[in-house]
Parts: structure tokens; C-alpha cells; sequence
């Protein structure tokens, strides 16, 4: 889908300002609540993902199933708000044995669960805005002992407002990044249990009127 484009060391995948945030994203949502809200932390738009299942409400990059996103940067970020209710999201990649594996994290499983193409990872978020990181190329070799190729899809379902979805080739200090970027707190999300906090970080194992899209 983004073979074509030049990545760069940062590329963008979502961001919830401009007239079609949503136009690489395909929309599911039934019982729930997708809108566009005016957040009074952000001063902006932020895409607002409500529902009491956070399986029946998410939205998914690429539209196509079929497709890939065929991102190869290996870092992920995710600025996210944590509304205080269950949340979670799902990353499919492409490995170097040609076959996709998927990386799920959720604010509501309590123990990592591995399989052959699968691994389930809690990740613990304060209240408010989040910045979850994600090295996907650590992921691949400590789960599934391979090597990261591409990122193919990206799933984000219920419950958070969504800011951006960015990949880069490294992690970048804020100081690093565009004003648009940044946050003030971050998780870093890693395959180990245990963690050690720090002051800009805390390692983990696993913040009105609206229009509807």
C-alpha cells in the first residue's frame, strides 16, 4: 500500500487533523461510538472509539484485507488517551519466513500468551495521553526467533482517543520530533515482564461537540 512512498525516518499513518483522517482506514463499529471529538488537553481534533465490546468497534489499515501497508520502519508509536475502560490493538507484521505474525496488547489480559503466529501482551497505561512504543523488530526476534520484514495492517479498537500513528527507524527523544509529536508521558512497550521506571519512560510488559465520520 505505502511500497511506493518514501518512508524517510518518520511516516505517518493516522492523524486526526484534516478533512479525511480516515481515508486509508477502513471503519467497523457496531453498538459502540466512532467520532471526531475536540479534546481540551490536545486544543484539537482527536478520534474518539467508544464501546462496551472493543472487538466490535476499531479501525483498520489498510482497507483492502488483501493488502499489505508494507511499512518497513521498525519502530511504532501510538499517542493514545486512556479513557479508563478496556482498549486494545493489534499489529500484524511479515517476517523473514514469509509468513505474517500478529502482536496483540491490551489493557485487559493480565499474562503474555504465545503461539506460532500470534503473541497477546498486556500493556498498563496511566490515565489520560500516552505515548506506547513499540520496537517491532525486537518483537519479531524474541517471540518468534525471526527477523522483521514489514508491518502489513494495524488494528485499533475501543476504548481511547487516537492522535497519530507514526512509524520511524529509530526512538526519538521529544526534543527529536515536530511539536505534533510529542508527549509528555510515554510506554514503552517490551516482550519482558518486568520493568524498571525511568523519569522520561516507564518500561512495561506488556490523555464535547462532535462530528461523525
Amino acid at each position: 500500500m505505502f511500497q511506493s512512498k518514501f518512508e524517510g525516518t518518520l511516516f505517518t499513518a493516522f492523524f486526526s487533523v484534516g478533512n479525511r483522517p480516515l481515508e486509508n482506514w477502513a471503519v467497523q463499529c457496531k453498538g459502540g461510538e466512532m467520532k471526531q471529538v475536540q479534546d481540551d488537553q490536545m486544543k484539537s481534533n482527536v478520534l474518539q472509539i467508544l464501546s462496551q465490546n472493543v472487538n466490535a468497534c476499531c479501525i483498520t489499515c489498510p482497507v483492502n484485507p488483501k493488502d499489505s501497508m508494507g511499512v518497513r520502519l521498525p519502530f511504532l508509536t501510538l499517542i493514545v488517551k486512556n479513557l479508563g475502560q478496556f482498549f486494545t490493538f493489534e499489529i500484524t507484521i511479515l517476517d523473514s519466513d514469509n509468513i505474517r505474525r500478529r502482536l496483540r496488547m491490551s489493557s485487559y489480559h493480565v499474562k503474555k500468551k504465545l503461539s506460532t503466529f500470534m503473541i497477546t501482551m498486556p500493556v498498563s497505561m496511566a490515565i489520560g495521553w500516552n505515548q506506547l512504543h513499540m520496537n517491532l523488530a525486537e518483537f519479531t526476534i524474541t517471540s518468534f526467533k525471526t527477523t522483521y520484514v514489514e508491518t502489513v495492517c494495524i488494528k485499533v479498537h475501543a476504548n481511547c482517543r487516537l492522535r497519530r500513528i507514526y512509524f520511524s527507524d529509530q526512538l526519538y527523544d521529544d526534543d527529536q520530533l515536530p511539536k505534533s509529536y510529542m508527549m509528555h508521558r510515554t510506554v514503552d512497550v517490551r516482550e519482558k515482564p518486568n520493568y524498571i521506571p525511568r523519569k522520561k519512560a516507564a518500561k512495561v510488559d506488556k490523555n464535547s461537540s462532535a462530528n461523525k465520520f
